[in-house]
């Protein structure tokens, strides 16, 4: 490539990024839906392979999403609020238990002076906040109601991201197929490779960890309710959420669910029963789901994750953080073809 085609291809990087950032507002639903098309896609291509027509197969996989995302917020919308509910009214016990036995305990042990903590006013300001706010669902619907610009905006995001998502999914393949008409000849066989490896890594990722990340939400949200934990689905929805990144679940799972034990029973006997979902758990990931619904194929580096998560949050805003994951997985592919490149090239031989 010639250095103004480079000069171009630059430009032509730095003017989607800015483009992104101005349109960011309107953007989101239809990242959204084009993310429920990738991950559908595989689908339509299963059933269209069986003879099934593209537009009913389409159809299929739609309706199956669509039913999947209801009957989720069905069920876990009202659970979620009476387990805030429940939590909002016994913070007010758990602070005395802090402030009788943990907060003695923990200046005997380590010589702490008493620094006169207060929980009376803790206390008053949660429960009067509660009482205002009538629940978390009745809040969020007041604050949204207060404003018809933001509950239009809402309501057209609700049906705009379910239409995007069907064109998308019935156009997928006549969209790739455009796109890949545009790629000079020359650079064909190239652009292909490092397309088809960044499909395999962000397919991985999307299809392979979300399914796991559900799995493990699941596990540990049963697990938690079985053993009587009052905040058990809370917690393990957030451990299987932020399981994408390897450990950071179990730790963060186990640490909040054993101290919502102790301040639930008010003693440490019941960690074992925790212990021994979280161990439940990582062995079932470990032994089948990583291995079957992931494998070797993700190539991203928990740590690369977490900053490409974080740096389009910071950058973009909700657009940069549905961007980043798709952003990082080609730009890891062309750092892989790069160092590839260098090393069969002799730049590298001539250091040997």
């Amino acid at each position: 490539m010639s250095n103004s085609g480079k000069w171009m291809v630059l430009a032509a990087i730095v003017g989607v990024g800015i483009l992104i950032y101005l349109l960011s507002p309107v953007l989101t639903p239809f990242l959204i839906a084009a993310v429920l098309a990738y991950i559908g896609d595989p689908l339509v291509d299963r059933l269209e392979a069986v003879k099934v027509p593209r537009t009913a197969a389409v159809a299929l996989v739609f309706t199956g999403l669509t039913l999947s995302v209801l009957i989720a917020l069905i069920i876990l919308v009202p659970m979620i609020e009476r387990q805030l509910t429940t939590f909002a009214q016994k913070l007010p016990l758990y602070l005395d238990k802090v402030q009788t036995n943990f907060i003695p305990w923990l200046s005997q042990k380590l010589g702490l002076v008493d620094s006169g903590f207060n929980v009376e006013t803790i206390k008053q300001s949660i429960q009067s906040y509660w009482q205002s706010a009538g629940g978390f669902a009745s809040k969020m619907m007041a604050s949204v109601t207060r404003s018809g610009l933001v509950l239009a905006g809402w309501l057209a995001n609700l049906v705009l991201i379910p239409v995007v998502t069907f064109y998308l999914l019935r156009d997928w393949d006549h969209i790739v197929a455009r796109v890949n008409e545009l790629v000079p000849r020359q650079s064909q066989p190239i652009v292909a490779r490092l397309a088809k490896e960044s499909d395999e890594v962000l397919g991985a990722f999307l299809r392979g960890q979300m399914l796991v990340m559900i799995a493990l939400a699941t596990i540990y949200a049963v697990g938690l309710s079985i053993i009587g934990l009052d905040l058990g689905i809370l917690i393990g929805l957030l451990a299987g959420i932020i399981s994408f990144v390897p450990y950071l679940g179990f730790i963060v799972g186990i640490v909040l669910a054993g101290l919502a034990a102790i301040m639930q029973f008010g003693d440490a006997s019941n960690l074992i029963y925790v212990i021994i979902v979280f161990g439940i758990g990582q062995a079932i990931e470990g032994m089948l789901l990583t291995p079957l619904l992931v494998g070797d194929r993700i190539g991203l580096h928990p740590v690369a994750v977490i900053f490409a998560v974080l740096a389009g949050g910071q950058l973009f805003g909700f657009v940069g953080v549905l961007l980043a994951l798709p952003v990082a997985a080609v730009i890891a592919v062309i750092l892989r073809y790069l160092h590839e490149r260098y090393k069969a090239s002799e730049l590298y031989s001539s250091q040997s």
